[in-house]
């Protein structure tokens, strides 16, 4: 066990293994959620670095409950209704069919498996019906599905997430109102008292989403403020709806969220990019803390009973729950049972049901105390249960779309089409994109698939699914365009995986915004040029016996390797801040200069003179 004495470098040290977590799963391709809890344990409670009780003393709750806000709140921003246009039936039928039919099962399970007292088992089954944004995003982050299901998914846990606790609140005043009045204690009394502050919560929220809005649109707030401004007003409406009733704050921020994704924003990109990268570090963090405070004392209280529990939770409740309530619906049914695997919990399962059991062990609830291991085993076995299969259950079920390995062209000109030609001719499926139709008519003669539209609005609203695509090349002759495109695109999308090409000779200043195409810096106008003069893309095979300096060798002046392909089908672009290593098995692709006179008039010569040897043989063979 070690022992660090300064709470600064505690910190920093919850920030290094949360967001490290999340960096070793992004380079593994592992589920960040199941690193980031293993990390909290093994800094908690296994070496007694990290014990945020001591640590943080009473500032932990108000810390993580703020931190859960501004998780619902963002995600509450990225629900758009637009969404809704393939998974809006699913997730109304899963809020209005599967909460009730959730809570239920959950509480019989909790009852009859776990030995949990019925109001108890209650309680806790509220707060089950909860699925989580803060482990269902970096879950769908690690896989590729249809949109469809990932919308589903995302719904419901940001959705869900505010109904669990007020199933729970209602169940803890219907415990304190039986406490004061016995058995003469009214359940209508009890629903009116939740329900009431419940709706004041979702006004407020809905309120401060359309003042925010409103003050954004009419230039009442600046651009530097708006982040903070919005930020602040999130805290705030939280803490105000909480002082009207505990766990409302919930409702305030997720309707908040919601009614400011879907009015219009002129910053709305920018304050939602802020939003993402705070709960990012907020997710990491939170989920750093509330690992490390499991104790051994706390995990000795865990029974063997529960084990019933989390069989009938995993096996019995969540699919029980998804496939009657999607019933007759128009989800397919291999995404049905998807869904119904699919439930890991998280932070606001942990914090909700810490905060309960603490106030039920006050009020002298037998069996209270089993809560909060018995929450911690739920969240762990969920999300190492679903974060590890979920993966494999997508194959099996034939959902997993595999990795991306398609290029996206942006700008239907001479040399994108004719590039996109010879990709296709290899094989690699090109899709050209760009807002004029006339320009894709070209590329559409050759066959190409083209995407007319607004690429940025469409990669935004999921119109275009940027995760079938490995490599991003925007190639329209306004170089303005280009950078806008690939500086708006670069948080979706990655500026690694960006290349745009310089629309101005010579003008290579600004690489921040996508990499710029060829070693050279070649621009559009050269490039059209030397397409309209004959020259032409060539792959060359690179060998044990022919190898990158036998390829250099031959190249002529101006011409250079564009792009390189490696066995597993990975195109790397030549840029200006890149240059692939080229080894043995890989295919370099070239934009060469065409042959010489001379050349075409051997290659012509050498055409006819087999072309008149098959026409002597065909008259050879001849009957007579």
């Amino acid at each position: 066990m070690f022992y660090i004495d300064s709470l600064l470098i505690k910190i920093a040290l919850i920030g290094i293994l949360g967001v490290g977590a999340q960096w070793v799963a992004w380079r593994i391709n592992r589920p960040a959620i199941a690193l980031m809890l293993l990390a909290g344990i093994l800094a908690g409670p296994v070496l007694g670095l990290l014990d945020p009780e001591n640590d943080f003393g009473n500032l932990l709750d108000p810390i993580v409950k703020l931190a859960v806000a501004i998780i619902l709140f963002e995600g509450g921003l990225s629900l758009n209704f637009r969404d809704l246009r393939h998974a809006g039936s699913g997730v109304l039928r899963l809020v209005i069919i599967g909460v009730p039919l959730g809570w239920g099962l959950a509480t019989a399970a909790g009852y009859y498996g776990a030995g949990l007292p019925l109001l108890v088992a209650a309680l806790f089954g509220g707060i089950m019906v909860v699925t989580g944004p803060t482990v269902i995003g970096p879950l769908l982050r690690s896989m590729r599905v249809g949109n469809r299901v990932r919308d589903i998914l995302k719904w419901e846990g940001i959705v869900n997430d505010p109904i669990g606790a007020l199933l729970a609140i209602g169940i803890f005043a219907y415990i304190q109102y039986r406490n004061e009045f016995g058995a003469d204690a009214q359940m209508a009394t009890v629903i009116i008292s939740v329900l009431g502050p419940s709706l004041i919560a979702a006004i407020i929220g809905g309120l401060l989403g359309w003042i925010l809005t409103w003050a954004f649109m009419r230039g009442h707030v600046p651009e530097y403020l708006k982040a903070p401004v919005m930020l602040i007003t999130v805290i705030a409406g939280f803490v105000g709806a909480d002082l009207i009733m505990h766990e409302s704050g919930l409702i305030t921020v997720t309707i908040m969220g919601v009614v400011m994704a879907n009015r219009p924003v002129f910053s709305s990109r920018a304050l939602r990019r802020f939003k993402e990268d705070l709960t990012v570090l907020l997710i990491s963090g939170v989920f750093i803390l509330l690992s490390a405070t499991l104790d051994w004392e706390t995990m000795q209280k865990f029974q063997l009973q529960f084990v019933v529990f989390l069989a009938l939770l995993l096996f019995v409740v969540r699919p029980l729950t998804v496939l009657p309530s999607l019933m007759f619906s128009d989800v397919p049914w291999r995404e049905r049972l998807f869904i119904a695997w699919i439930a890991p919990r998280g932070i606001v399962a942990i914090a909700v049901t810490g905060l309960f059991a603490l106030r039920l062990v006050d009020e002298g609830y037998e069996g209270a105390d089993a809560l909060v291991p018995l929450v911690f085993a739920v969240v762990i076995t969920t999300i190492i249960a679903h974060g590890f299969s979920a993966g494999w259950v997508a194959r099996k079920l034939g959902l997993d779309q595999g990795k991306g390995e398609d290029i996206l062209i942006v700008g239907a000109n001479r040399w994108t089409v004719a590039f996109a030609r010879f990709l296709k001719n290899m094989d690699i499926r090109a899709v050209i994109h760009d807002h004029n139709r006339a320009a894709l008519r070209h590329a559409r003669r050759a066959e190409i698939e083209t995407v007319l539209g607004d690429l940025a609005e469409e990669a935004h609203s999921h119109d275009i699914d940027l995760q079938s695509f490995q490599q991003m090349l925007i190639a329209t002759d306004n170089d303005s365009h280009n950078r806008l495109v690939a500086g708006d695109l670069g948080p979706e999308f990655g500026y690694q995986k960006i290349t745009r090409m310089d629309a101005d000779i010579g003008d290579m200043r600004d690489e921040g915004r996508g990499r710029i195409l060829f070693k050279s810096g070649t621009c559009y106008d050269i490039l059209d040029e030397r397409l309209r003069d004959g020259w032409q893309f060539s792959k060359t095979r690179l060998s044990d016996k022919f190898g990158w300096k036998d390829y250099v060798a031959n190249l002529d002046e101006g011409e250079e390797p564009l792009a390189l392909v490696k066995p597993d089908d990975r195109l790397i672009f030549f840029t200006t801040a890149d240059q692939p290593v080229a080894e043995a098995g890989d295919m370099l692709i070239s934009f060469v200069a065409p042959e010489t006179r001379e050349e075409r008039a051997a290659q012509r010569k050498e055409k006819r003179s087999g072309d008149n040897k098959d026409n002597k043989d065909n008259k050879d063979k001849a009957p007579d």
